[in-house]
C-alpha cells in the first residue's frame, strides 16, 4: 500500500487529534507515524502523520476541512522523492557532499541539474551523470543574470531549490518565483564577521565556536526560517585554515540534515521560525 504524508497547521482546541484519526479509520486509513506540537503562545497546533492504505484525497481533504478550524492549513501528499535543482559557484565541498549521498541514495530526492555562474564544478557534476548548466554573470546586469537563472530552474519544475554555496545575492524577484523553495546554507559568524574570509577574522577574534545555520531563503538576507543548526569548538591551536576546515565540515552536514528535513516534508514555517516534527 502507498504511503501518504498528512501534515496539519491549525488553532489549537480540544480534540484535534481524535478527530483527525477519526476520518482516518472511517477511511480505512493505517497511522504509521504520528507528530504533533502546540505552541502555547500562540495556541497553534502542528501535527505530522504518516498514512497507508488507499487514499480518496478529495474526499478526505473534505473532511478534514469539515472538521478542522476554518484556518487550517491542510497539505496531503503521497510519499514519494521530490525534484531538486542545486545551485553553485565555486566551492565544491557543499556540493560534492549532496552529490555522493545522492549516489548513495541517501537522499529521498531526484536532482534534476546543477546550476552555476561560473564552469569550475562541471567536471565533478558531469561524474554523476547529472545535467550542469554554467549561466555566467559576466558583464550583465543582476536582474538579467537572474531572469535567465530563474527560466532555466523552471524547466525542470523543482518542488526545492538548494543554494549548494551560490554567492550570488537574490532579489525579492527571485523569491516570489519560488516561495518558501530556497534552501540556503551560510558559517554562524554573521553578522559579527563578514567579507571573503571570515575564518581568518574569526581565528584573530579567538573564536572558540565554529557554526553553520541552514534556512529558507527569504528577502531578508540569511535572516529566514532556521531549519538546522550545528557547531564544533575550536581552540588555540587551531590556524585559520584549520577553522575553515571544520567550518566547511559542519557546513555540509548541516545543509543535508536540513534538506532531508524539507524531502520528508517535517517542516513547518511559523511566523520566522520552523516547528520541525
Amino acid at each position: 500500500m502507498k504511503e501518504y504524508i498528512l501534515l496539519i497547521n491549525t488553532s489549537d482546541s480540544k480534540g484535534l487529534v481524535y478527530n483527525v484519526s477519526k476520518i482516518l479509520f472511517a477511511n480505512n486509513l493505517n497511522i504509521e507515524q504520528n507528530a504533533e506540537y502546540v505552541d502555547a503562545e500562540s495556541n497553534k497546533f502542528f501535527m505530522r502523520t504518516v498514512i497507508s492504505g488507499v487514499v480518496n484525497a478529495a474526499i478526505l481533504e473534505k473532511e478534514l476541512i469539515e472538521a478542522l478550524p476554518k484556518e487550517s492549513q491542510i497539505k496531503l501528499r503521497e510519499k514519494s522523492k521530490k525534484d531538486i535543482v542545486l545551485l553553485a559557484t565555486k566551492e565544491s565541498h557543499v556540493l560534492g557532499d549532496l552529490l555522493i549521498r545522492y549516489f548513495d541514495g541517501e537522499l529521498e530526492a531526484n536532482i534534476k541539474a546543477v546550476i552555476a555562474n561560473h564552469d569550475y564544478l562541471k567536471d565533478l557534476v558531469e561524474k554523476f551523470n547529472i545535467p550542469f548548466h554554467c549561466i555566467s554573470a559576466e558583464g550583465m546586469e543582476r536582474e538579467a543574470h537572474e531572469d535567465l537563472v530563474i527560466e532555466k530552474i523552471k524547466e525542470y519544475e523543482p518542488e526545492l531549490i538548494v543554494l549548494a554555496k551560490y554567492m550570488r545575492i537574490l532579489t525579492p524577484k527571485f523569491i516570489q518565483a519560488f516561495p518558501q523553495q530556497v534552501l540556503n546554507i551560510h558559517h554562524s559568524f554573521l553578522p559579527a564577521f563578514i567579507g571573503a574570509n571570515p575564518y581568518k577574522q574569526a581565528h584573530h577574534r579567538g573564536v572558540k565556536i565554529i557554526g553553520a545555520t541552514a534556512h529558507y531563503v527569504t528577502d531578508d538576507l540569511d535572516e529566514g526560517p532556521i531549519i538546522a543548526q550545528e557547531v564544533v569548538r575550536v581552540d588555540h591551536s587551531f590556524s585559520w585554515q584549520d577553522m575553515r576546515r571544520a567550518g566547511r565540515n559542519v557546513e555540509k552536514v548541516v545543509l543535508a540534515n536540513a534538506l532531508q528535513l524539507l524531502l520528508e516534508d517535517k517542516v513547518f514555517v511559523f511566523g520566522n521560525k520552523t516547528v520541525i516534527l
